[in-house]
């Protein structure tokens, strides 16, 4: 493994580290409807957990309110129940063919305790990124021990692994940003 192998790992962990947090950040309730509040949701399809996004179209037509509309109308009733025991919070309205979930605006104690929330799993990704920059930069000490690479060329490595830290770390930092701006907006 070279130099650049290992930047070009770093990087890429890295960056699974913010799509982590993104996904994650989805899921977070903000007092707006977003399908991301019920992509992730397994329901019980034929026996096997299956993502809502892959059982119905999910949309927002208006800015507090989801609206699921399945493709096999079979699965509406395990569909409501999926959602009943998701930890959402959202009671879900039966029409016919589809769902209709309010998103009820959020308590001031609610949008503390959701900023809480984004704070921990920012700072779990940062950790994340950190382990990278640690596992990075072991293996580049690894090569020097081994003379697979000169103690100049393992330094300026670890210089640029650090400045990728800063940089996902920054990036980490501004989707924690916009993320506690979203929900302290009233």
């Amino acid at each position: 493994m070279d130099s650049d192998e290992i930047l070009l790992d770093a990087e890429e962990r890295m960056e699974k580290c913010v799509e982590h947090l993104m996904g994650d950040y989805r899921g977070i309730k903000s007092g707006r409807a977003t399908p991301g509040l019920v992509e992730g949701i397994r329901v019980d399809y034929y026996g096997s957990p299956t993502p809502l996004k892959q059982l119905a179209n999910i949309g927002a037509p208006e800015p507090a309110l989801l609206v699921i509309k399945p493709f096999d109308p079979s699965v509406l009733g395990d569909v409501e129940k999926a959602i009943l025991k998701s930890d959402i919070g959202i009671t879900p309205q039966v029409d016919g063919k589809v769902i209709r979930l309010p998103v009820p605006s959020l308590s001031e104690e609610q949008r503390k305790k959701y900023v809480k929330l984004a704070k921990d799993k920012a700072e779990a990704q940062r950790v994340a990124i950190r382990n990278v920059r640690r596992d990075a930069n072991k293996t580049a000490d690894g090569l020097k021990t081994n003379k697979e690479l000169p103690e100049d060329d393992c330094e300026r490595l670890k210089g640029e692994v650090d400045e990728l830290t800063k940089k996902f770390t920054g990036k980490i930092d501004g989707l924690l940003d916009s993320k506690t701006k979203e929900l302290l907006e009233v």
